[in-house]
């Protein structure tokens, strides 16, 4: 048995060691690192934008809701 190969099999038993700490409730264990090609965890959100018109036609929109809102009320 040879050097590196001593050198690896502690390094198994210590990842090994690791997972059964974090599985514990260990927390200070290393989580293990992602592989190649995966994609992060969340991916960031691009930030939508409203043009001025649409806007306007939100901002239309909650007149009329109001409007509505105020003429039923007056009638009750």
């Amino acid at each position: 048995m040879g050097v590196s190969e001593i050198i690896a099999q502690i390094d198994r038993e210590i990842a090994q060691l690791q997972h059964a700490r974090a599985l514990l409730g260990g927390g200070l264990a290393a989580k293990p690192k992602r592989g190649p090609g995966r994609p992060p965890k969340k991916a960031i959100k691009k930030k939508r934008n409203l043009t001025p018109e649409g806007r306007r036609r939100i901002a239309e929109a909650v007149r009329r809701r109001w409007a509505e809102q105020k003429k039923a009320a007056s009638q009750k």
